[in-house]
């Protein structure tokens, strides 16, 4: 008797556990008034941009795809991709390093991350680029004797240098703290297991703990990524002829000024754009684990529940 009880009880458990995971929250009447609200909003602020003639939209469409433009573009994306680049590669190195038990690279990597992140990127740029005041010649030397090779500062600390120097290594300092922190976010017990299986810390660190690290590193890293792109806006301030140099070349001439400066805001609403759905799909690729184990235990409910039925 207790039996046919039991076997009637379980599929309702089952049902009742498939109607609470498939169940919707009821679409209120407020939040609907609220969504219109916010659209009409939205399309409002929209049309008054759209129809306002102090942007000078027909300006704007006729240099959005001007060459020095466009030539412009393409500096500023080469910046941000070598910059990008050296950063993270540096910034791992300074990462370990400051997680180092040797007090040396970890004091040494500490004081780069505090000057770096403490002064700010647009005096860094500025400096690189007036090098030659306080260094005239760039040499190798014996130290305390005779000088093996020299150049002239000013030939080698060239705009392209100062700007790359200055993105890569203010970029290093920022990516140094990302990439310890999810460092730090792998379960140390994950090293100690590897060293169990012979393997060394490097091909420990590259096999095991960076890929398990990636989750929490791929973020932060979209953002500053996003974040080079604007901030090579910056390099404009030692000649170099990035996107914003380039419109602020055509409206000193043409003195369209806000009609530039929105061909600028379009083309980085654009590549940010881009940037954004490519952070979405590294997010997605390095949290496909986490979805597949949360997928996989709603499923093993109702097998409990109808496992203890049985019983």
């Amino acid at each position: 008797m207790s039996t046919n009880t039991t076997n009637n009880a379980a599929p309702s458990g089952a049902a009742d556990f498939r109607d609470v995971a498939t169940a919707h929250t009821p679409f209120r009447t407020g939040r609907l008034v609220l969504w219109i609200v916010v659209a009409l909003v939205v399309v409002d602020f929209a049309w008054i941009i759209a129809s306002n003639e102090n942007f000078g939209w027909p300006v704007v469409g006729q240099y959005l795809f001007d060459p020095t433009v466009i030539k412009g573009l393409y500096v500023s994306l080469g910046l941000t991709v070598v910059a990008m680049i050296l950063g993270v590669i540096l910034g791992l190195i300074v990462a370990i390093a400051r997680m180092s038990d040797d007090r040396l690279a970890s004091s040494v990597a500490a004081l780069f991350i505090w000057f770096f992140r403490g002064t700010p990127l647009l005096v860094q740029l500025i400096f690189w680029y007036n090098m030659s005041t306080l260094f005239p010649a760039i040499s190798i030397s014996v130290p305390f004797g005779p000088t093996l090779i020299s150049w002239d500062t000013n030939s080698v600390i060239t705009p392209m240098t100062a700007a790359i120097v200055g993105l890569a290594l203010n970029e290093a300092a920022y990516m140094a703290e990302i990439i310890r922190g999810g460092l730090l976010s792998v379960d140390r017990g994950q090293t100690e297991t590897a060293e169990a299986f012979g393997m060394t810390r490097l091909r420990a660190l590259r096999r095991i703990i960076i890929p398990q690290a990636m989750r929490s590193i791929v973020p932060p890293t979209g953002n500053q990524l996003i974040s080079m792109i604007k901030a090579t806006s910056l390099v404009s301030v030692i000649a170099m002829a990035d996107l914003l140099y380039s419109v602020q070349s055509i409206y000193n001439r043409t003195f369209e000024i806000i009609p530039m400066l929105m061909v600028a805001v379009l083309w980085y609403l654009f590549i940010t754009s881009i940037l954004n759905v490519g952070q979405g799909y590294l997010e997605r690729y390095y949290s496909r684990g986490e979805r597949r184990s949360g997928n996989a235990k709603p499923a093993a409910e109702p097998a409990a529940t109808i496992g203890e039925a049985s019983h």
